[in-house]
């Protein structure tokens, strides 16, 4: 497994990740639901976002942004392909990210 830094751009993980943070994604890890992940979509294959893993399905991860109001995830572009697992946001306030339960 590789670790890769990804910079947040946004505002689609307000409250827990905002516009212009630095986390830690590890690539090859194992998604579970509530983990905050990088994903791509079929759609827009040469983008890369930042959600919340909240379920699996036949086509993917089903992922949502913790901004409700301000967040392209699936409810627009339907399953989407997780990349990796993002565990730590390294700045501005360097902490472990931990999942949600649902």
């Amino acid at each position: 497994m590789r670790w890769r830094r990804v910079a947040v751009r946004g505002p689609s993980m307000s409250p827990t990740l905002r516009d212009a943070d630095v986390v830690l994604a590890r690539f090859g890890a194992a998604a579970r639901s509530g983990d905050v992940v990088l994903v791509r979509w079929a759609t827009r294959p040469g983008q890369l976002s930042v959600k919340r893993a909240v379920r699996h399905t036949e086509d993917g991860w089903w992922v949502l942004g913790d901004n409700p109001y301000g967040s392209t995830d699936s409810r627009t572009l339907g399953a989407a392909e997780v990349i990796a697992v993002v565990a730590w946001r390294l700045w501005p306030r360097p902490c472990r990210l931990r999942p949600t339960v649902e």
